[in-house]
Order: C-alpha cells, then structure tokens, then sequence
C-alpha cells in the first residue's frame, strides 16, 4: 500500500508532533500503519481488611515483614482495619510489524506510591519498555527474577524471599519462547546499613559509587510439564569518603546472586518455586533492607570496612483453578540475611510470610474473594521478634480493549 502525503490538517502543537510520528513511519520500506495494534488494559481494585497487630503506618495496606516492628509498640497499639485503591493500573500496549520483527512497547502505572509517596494513591511507573527483534531497552522486569513465580494472591507486595525488581535495563534476547536466553546490563544502585555507627562523624562524608551497570542473565528451559530457569546476577559497588581527615573508610564490594525457579503444572494446579542465594543483592529482592553491612576492623586509620550481606529466600506456593468461578493459592515465602557484626542489635534478620486464599469469579473480568496473611520478623542479636495476622477481603475488576489492526 502507497503511503498517503504527511501535512497537518490544522494548526496544534499536539497534531503536528503526532502527524511527524505518523509520517516517521510512512517512510520507505515501512509497514502499512493499519497491521499495528494497542490494547488499553488495566484494572480497578479494592483492597480492605482487617490487621490484628501492627506495622509501619506508610505500608498500611501490605504485608512486609521488615516493616513490622522492630521493638515493642513501635507503630501505636494493635488492631487496625485497612481499606485502599492503590493496586488499581492502567497500561498501553503496541505491536507494530517491522522488517526486523515486531515492534512492540509498553507504558503501565499504578496507583500505589513508595519512596516519598510511600503510604500515598499517587502514580507509580511500573513499566516503559519497548522491543525490536532480539533487543530490548527501558524499564521492566529483571531477567534475574521470575515474574511466574508470583502466587495468585491479593495481597500487593507479594512473597519476601522472591527476587521481585523492575530496572531500568538494555537487554539482548537471542533465543525467544517457552525456551528462553536473556543477557542484560541493568542500572546499578544498592544501600548501606550503618548500623551500630550511623551517627559517627566518619560516615557523614561516605558517599555511594557506581561506576559499572549490573550484569544480568536468565535462562529458561520449556518443558511440557512447565520449566525450569536459572539467572544469575554480578555487581559492583563502591563508598568514598568524602571528608579529608585522618580516618578514611572508603571501599567496595562485589554483589552476586544465583537464582533457581520453576513451575509446575499438577493437573488443575501449578506448583511455583523459588530459591535464591546470593551476596549484595537485597535491592533486588521483594523485602529485604540494605545490601551492605558495616564490619569493625580495629584499624585506627581505617575503623570500618563494608561487607555485601548475604541472604536466602525461598518461595513455595500451590495455585489450584478449581472451574472458571473458582480458584485457591497457599504457600509460603521466606528470607534470611547473615547480618554483619557491626549491624545494631536491632537490625531485620529473617521474615517469614504464608498466605491462603480463596477467590470467586462470578464473571467475566471479576474477581473477589477473602484472604488470610501472616508474616513474621526477627531481629539480628536482641532476641526480639514480632508478626501480623490479617484477613483481607478484595474486589478486582478488569478492562482491555484493543484498536487497529486487520
């Protein structure tokens, strides 16, 4: 099909950048505009229950075992009912056939704020990622972690020990389909744990550094029963001291982890596994707190040295679809880091996290159901501990649509 002459039918700033975009495609050797694709998606969703015990006030509507307290009555006094939105997404797909494979991308949001929104209903960037061919650049999931070991619950944040992380990455993906290889660098970033010096004036001038991007890779092998994939991450990380002064407490560390998951399908149910090891990777992980621990050396000049934490997770859930009006998940997810020995007393060691739920479909693109949750901290070398119990109850209703095409 011969492309039409590109100009602009009126004046508009909107229009003229939108008819560029439109003419950057009729271009020679392009494709016919009428084979691309975009589905508008997303979800509304309610979110409400009721928590027996207490945790920080800013992750109200979750289940984080590092943000459960770490002294007694740290958050108030126990007993609160919850109720919020902030799971509800909106997201744009396209998918336009090239000469070099389809072009497809990605734009997604939701409502759930972290960081300084934490505890807020303000947009959140899930993904912006695009792909041509074997290449892939923007932001979306890690290739170290496995978005398929998620469990079918309501709960947001999901299982402690699972590597969970959407990066900002360029990835090279030669080999595609139930049987997949990705190769990826990712935007590196970590955090320190000052531990039982954070208030000492040697630390004040300590500032992070990353001078390389992290390397990632996966590689899943598709079986008729499900698959199995192993990843593995390498990273580099560096601390300056900034404060010219007699004690300098720069240094570095290399972060690692192996990651091992699989799922697989039981008739009716599909078994999802995870386990995880690795040094310097908390960042990486769904809950955990900083990758680098602080380890006193006796050294005057040089008091502290840093070292990459290392830590385990595990996740073992069994999702079960029962008919098409109804489904069930259980499992358990768990996550414990071998602390450093200049970390406070105080300081997150190990949380536990189980769920069961029991969801209802009544329709097409709607779901409710109940859900019970709990999850458990402790703390590395002062013998507390703490857990939540909670029943939470949710409502989910879903919406696409899908434009062009032929």
């Amino acid at each position: 099909m011969k492309p039409e002459p590109c100009f602009p039918l009126r004046r508009g700033r909107n229009l003229l950048i939108a008819t560029t975009i439109v003419c950057m495609g009729a271009g020679a050797g392009a494709a016919d505009i009428s084979d691309s694709t975009m589905e508008i998606y997303g979800f509304a969703m309610l979110d409400t229950g009721y928590q027996t015990k207490q945790n920080d006030p800013a992750w109200f509507d979750v289940l984080r075992p590092t943000k459960l307290p770490s002294f007694e009555d740290e958050f108030g006094v126990d007993g609160h009912w919850f109720a919020g939105v902030r799971q509800s997404r909106l997201g744009v797909k396209t998918s336009t056939p090239t000469s070099m494979g389809d072009l497809k991308t990605t734009f997604e949001f939701e409502l759930f704020g972290t960081g300084v929104d934490a505890g807020q209903t303000t947009l959140r960037l899930r993904h912006a990622y695009g792909e041509l061919g074997q290449f892939g650049a923007g932001q979306t999931w890690s290739p170290f972690m496995d978005i398929d070991v998620f469990p079918n619950t309501v709960e947001y944040w999901g299982p402690n020990g699972m590597v969970f992380f959407r990066n900002v990455q360029v990835r090279w993906m030669p080999v595609q389909g139930d049987t997949r290889f990705t190769l990826a660098l990712e935007r590196p970033g970590a955090s320190a744990d000052g531990g039982d010096y954070a208030d000492r004036i040697q630390l004040q001038g300590v500032k992070a550094r990353f001078p390389v991007p992290d390397l990632s890779a996966e590689y899943r092998m598709g079986t008729g029963w499900g698959y199995v994939e192993l990843a593995g991450i390498v990273r580099y990380m560096e601390w300056k001291d900034t404060v010219p002064d007699l004690v300098d407490v720069s240094g570095d560390a290399v972060g690692w982890g192996v990651n091992l998951s699989s799922n697989i399908k039981m008739g009716k149910s599909v078994l999802r596994l995870q386990v995880v090891y690795g040094e310097g990777i908390q960042n990486y992980m769904n809950d955990a707190p900083a990758d680098v621990g602080p380890v006193p050396t006796g050294d005057p000049a040089r008091p502290l040295d840093g070292e990459a934490l290392p830590l385990v997770g595990v996740v073992a859930f069994l999702d079960t679809s029962w008919s098409e009006k109804m489904s069930t998940s259980i499992g358990y997810s768990g996550l414990e880091i071998d602390n450093s020995a200049g970390q406070s007393p105080s300081a997150f060691q190990r949380g536990d996290y189980a769920v069961a739920n029991v969801m209802f479909y009544p329709e097409k693109n709607v779901m409710f159901g109940p859900e019970v949750q709990w999850g458990r901290r402790e703390n590395f070398s002062d013998g507390f501990s703490s857990d939540d119990l909670r029943v939470q109850v949710s409502f989910k209703y879903n919406f696409s649509h899908s434009f062009g095409g032929k």
